[in-house]
C-alpha cells in the first residue's frame, strides 16, 4: 500500500488512532493545541451569541473545523520553509568506501590498518543487536567518504513531498461533547465533575456528538460533518463510581464515559453511530472523503499482517505472549530497516533531522546550536545529537526534518530559513541533516515537546564537541562546524 493518500490526525486520542488503525489506515498524528473555549468564544462573538447559545452541534463543528484548520496552516508552515530552502545539497555514499576499504581487509588485518578496523566496526551484523537501547548509530570516522554536491533548489528526487502531492495529505479534525438534560459536556478534567456528571447520568439517556472536518492539503478542500448517537445508561451505583473514576478513565473523556473502555459495561444500548462514540466516526469519514473526491480505500497504508499483535516468548516456559502496548505513537515510516551496511536504521522511508544555529547579530557568526539530550530508552540513550527521526509518508526529507524537529523540540518552521543539508546515502536507507539559521529578527525557544528527549538546549557551539555526543554526531561534527561556519559566512 506504498500509493495510500496519508491521513493527518489532528489529536492524539488512542481511541480515534485504534479505530482508525483497525480499519486499515495508520496515521500521521499533529495535535492541533488548539485553545477550546478561546476558539469557542471567538466564534460565539462573530455570529453575534453567547457560547451558552451554541448548539452542541455547532460547538463540534467549530472545534473541530478549528482543529484541523490549525495542523492545515502548520503544514503550509512546513512546506513553504521546505519549498524555500536553498544552498547546497551534499549526498555522501559512505558504503562505497567501506566496500573499497573492505577488497585490502586482509592485507590491512595483518598490517593494522585503521581503515579495516573501521570496516569491521562498521558492518556490525544485525542478528548481533539486542535492542535499540543498545545499538550504536553509523561511524564511518576515518574513512574517506565519496561525494556529490547539487542545489537545494534544483533537486528533484522523484520523492513524495507535500509541495508535489496532487492530493493530500488529508488532515482529520475532530471533537466531541456529551449532551444530557440540554447541557453539553465536554471532558470533566477532575474527578468531582466526573463524579457529578457520572450520577446525572445514571439510569437517563443522553446524546454523544462528534464533529469531524476534513482539509485536503493539496487543494485546501474542505468537507465537514457531524455524527450523533443516543446511549441509555444503566443503573449503575454510587460503589461502580468510585471504582470508575479510580481507574482515571473518565477525567479526560467527553461525556465522562467510554464505550470501548472501562465504562462500556455501564452501556445499556445504543442507538446510531457507534463509532462516533469512540470520537471518530468511520462512515462520517469516508463520506467526507467521498466529497474531497478521495476514496477511503486509497487511505489504506496498514495490511492484515501489521494489525497482528507482537509477541514475546515467556523466558522458562517458551509459550508466547503478548508484548505490554506501548505509550509512543506509531506512525507511517516508523519502523526498523534492514541497511546494506549490516545494521538495521530507524525509518522505513529514511529519517532525518534539523542541524538549528544561532548566528551573532554583530558577527554574524555561528554562535550556538539546538541540540537535543536523547531519552534514556532510546539508541544511545543519553547522548546528545539533532531533533529528529523517520520521514513520514508522503514528505520530503527536509519536510519530515521540520516537522519531527517542532515536535521533539519546539522548532518552529516559520521562524528558521533551511540553507543546505547533508544526506548520508546507504542504498535503502539515508539520513538527512537539515542545516539551517533562525531568520532574522526571529527567535526560536526549544524545548522537549515529547517523551523522547530528556532535555533541548542551546548550546554554545565550542562546547559541542566536550558533550556525550551521539555516535554518528561524534563522527560527523568537525565537518558540520566547518560546513555551518562556511554557510554564515556567506
Amino acid at each position: 500500500m506504498n500509493n495510500s493518500i496519508p491521513l493527518i490526525l489532528a489529536s492524539k486520542s488512542k481511541p480515534r488512532r485504534d479505530v482508525l488503525f483497525s480499519a486499515g489506515i495508520c496515521p500521521t498524528i499533529r495535535v492541533s493545541n488548539v485553545d477550546e473555549p478561546a476558539a469557542l468564544e471567538r466564534e460565539a462573538a462573530a455570529m453575534g451569541v453567547a457560547v451558552s447559545d451554541l448548539s452542541v452541534e455547532q460547538r463540534v463543528m467549530i472545534l473541530a473545523t478549528a482543529k484541523a484548520e490549525a495542523v492545515h496552516q502548520a503544514y503550509r508552515n512546513v512546506a513553504a520553509t521546505a519549498a524555500a530552502a536553498h544552498g547546497d545539497r551534499v549526498v555522501g555514499f559512505p558504503l562505497k568506501a567501506v566496500a573499497e576499504s573492505s577488497e585490502h581487509s586482509d592485507n590491512a588485518e595483518n598490517t593494522g590498518d585503521s581503515a579495516s578496523l573501521e570496516h569491521h566496526r562498521v558492518t556490525l551484523r544485525a542478528d548481533e543487536v539486542q535492542s535499540a537501547s543498545d545499538m550504536k548509530t553509523r561511524d564511518f570516522s576515518g574513512v574517506t567518504i565519496p561525494t556529490i554536491t547539487e542545489s537545494i533548489a534544483d533537486f528533484v528526487d522523484g520523492k513524495p513531498s507535500l509541495t508535489r502531492a496532487k492530493v493530500g495529505p488529508l488532515i482529520l479534525g475532530c471533537d466531541s461533547m456529551f449532551l444530557l438534560d440540554g447541557e453539553c459536556y465536554g471532558k470533566p478534567h477532575s474527578a468531582e465533575v466526573a463524579r457529578e456528571r457520572l450520577r446525572a447520568m445514571r439510569g437517563a439517556t443522553g446524546e454523544l456528538w462528534t464533529g469531524h472536518c476534513l482539509i485536503d492539503f493539496a487543494t485546501g478542500h474542505i468537507a465537514r460533518g457531524a455524527s450523533r448517537a443516543t446511549l441509555h445508561f444503566c443503573e449503575y451505583s454510587d460503589t461502580d463510581i468510585e471504582r470508575y473514576i479510580a481507574t482515571g478513565e473518565p477525567l479526560e473523556v467527553a461525556g465522562s464515559f467510554t464505550l470501548e473502555g472501562f465504562g462500556g459495561a455501564f452501556i445499556d444500548s445504543i442507538e446510531g453511530d457507534p463509532h462516533g462514540i469512540i470520537g471518530l466516526s468511520l462512515p462520517l469519514a469516508r463520506r467526507l472523503a467521498a466529497e474531497l473526491g478521495v476514496e477511503w480505500t486509497d487511505l489504506w497504508n496498514v495490511t492484515r499482517a501489521d494489525q497482528e499483535p507482537n509477541v514475546e516468548h515467556d523466558s522458562r516456559t517458551g509459550a508466547a505472549k503478548p508484548l505490554p502496548p506501548k505509550e509512543n505513537v506509531h506512525q507511517p515510516g516508523d519502523g526498523w530497516i534492514d541497511c546494506d551496511c549490516g545494521r538495521k536504521h530507524w525509518g522505513t522511508n529514511g529519517a532525518s533531522g534539523v542541524l538549528l544555529a544561532r548566528r551573532s547579530e554583530q558577527t554574524g557568526e555561528v554562535t550556538h546550536v539546538v541540540m537535543q539530550h536523547r531519552a534514556v530508552w532510546s539508541a544511545e540513550g543519553g547522548t546528545w545529537g539533532i531533533p529528529g527521526g523517520a520521514t513520514a509518508d508522503g514528505e520530503s526529507p527536509i519536510e519530515g526534518a521540520l516537522r519531527e524537529s517542532y515536535e521533539e523540540a519546539n522548532i518552529t518552521p516559520e521562524d528558521i530559513d533551511v540553507v543546505g543539508s547533508y544526506c548520508e546515502d546507504h542504498g535503502p536507507w539515508a539520513y538527512t541533516t537539515v542545516f539551517a539559521f533562525e531568520k532574522p529578527g526571529h527567535r526560536v525557544e526549544p524545548k522537549a515537546n515529547d517523551d523522547e528527549s530528556m532535555e533541548i538546549e542551546w548550546v554554545p557551539i565550542e562546547e559541542v564537541p566536550n558533550r556525550k555526543l551521539l555516535t554518528a554526531m561524534r563522527t560527523d561534527w568537525p565537518n558540520f562546524a566547518a560546513r555551518l561556519a562556511q554557510m554564515a559566512a556567506k
